[in-house]
């Protein structure tokens, strides 16, 4: 096989690539929203939802920070077509992983949302693996140098 049909890549990876850093760039303005929230936000918010808020341990921000900022970099890696992409998103995935755990141990998210409650939390766990496995993938297509 030739470089030049190791490295031709489908419309596919530019649409997931994109994708991926929209995710991403979302991510990180619900993260600013999160670690920016004024007293005035956090009083309108209901009383469960601001007992979660206030039991949030600093160390599930900074998962939270951790993840969307590397898997934003993984998205631009993808756009940038660089192998780093991978590691970026391994680290975003540990690091979703690490957050939607501990915010089911170390707060009380689950007495307020209950079974409920994991929809999103696996939406986001699912969407990390699947953009880590991805990278992967277009890794060993010889899409990414």
């Amino acid at each position: 096989m030739n470089a030049t049909a190791a490295s031709a890549r489908p419309t596919s990876f530019w649409v997931i690539a994109v994708a991926a850093l929209v995710w991403n760039l979302l991510g990180l303005a619900m993260f600013y929203l999160q670690v920016n929230m004024s007293p005035e936000q956090l009083a309108a918010m209901p009383a469960e939802q601001r007992q979660v808020y206030e039991g949030t341990p600093g160390w599930l921000n900074i998962a939270f920070g951790i993840a969307v900022i590397t898997g934003s970099l993984g998205a631009i890696g993808l756009l940038l077509k660089k192998k780093w992409a991978v590691a970026m998103f391994l680290i975003s995935l540990i690091a979703v992983v690490v957050q939607m755990v501990g915010a089911y141990v170390a707060t009380p998210a689950w007495a307020v949302y209950g079974a409920m409650g994991l929809i999103m939390p696996v939406i986001v766990l699912v969407i990390a693996l699947l953009l880590w496995r991805y990278s992967g993938k277009a890794a060993a297509r010889g899409w990414l140098n």
